[in-house]
């Protein structure tokens, strides 16, 4: 069997100070993690961020940059992720979506109560990539190119 590395997208969203989470239970544990999910085939990196956040969270959203591209290796299952974690403007709320099998709720959260639930972030990439956000770190959509 080849090995290959499991290509993800990820965004976050953030409004007045607050940071869309999505509270999932992806095994026996409940957890807190950005909309995230798999890149799926015929898909561009950004069409993927749009439809992940739509499907977990109930939220269109406006892709406004890139945040940063992170190799993880997840000590769970010793699957190697490569995530492309995006930033993006909440749009339009959709209360009527149904959220993904395992998604428990899509909640608001800000700094203070995302440090408060450290224990239970899904990987140390979803605080790094808020505390990326917060110092700054943008890089244009641009740099991203797709040839399918």
């Amino acid at each position: 069997m080849t090995w290959a590395p499991h290509v993800t997208v990820a965004t976050v969203v953030e409004k007045q100070g607050r940071f869309l989470l999505v509270r999932e239970r992806p095994n026996d544990r409940e957890v807190y993690n950005q909309p995230a999910g798999h890149l799926e085939e015929g898909e561009t990196l950004e069409e993927a961020a749009l439809r992940e956040t739509l499907e977990e969270t109930g939220w269109q959203v406006k892709l406004t940059g890139l945040l940063g591209i992170g190799l993880y290796l997840a000590p769970a299952n010793g699957v190697t992720y490569v995530r492309h974690t995006f930033i993006a403007e909440p749009v339009t709320h959709l209360p009527e979506q149904t959220l993904d099998d395992g998604i428990l709720a899509a909640e608001w959260l800000s700094y203070a109560e995302i440090l408060e639930r450290r224990a239970q972030l899904r990987s140390p990439m979803v605080l790094d990539a808020v505390d990326e956000f917060l110092s700054g770190q943008r890089y244009p959509l641009e740099m991203l190119r797709s040839y399918l």
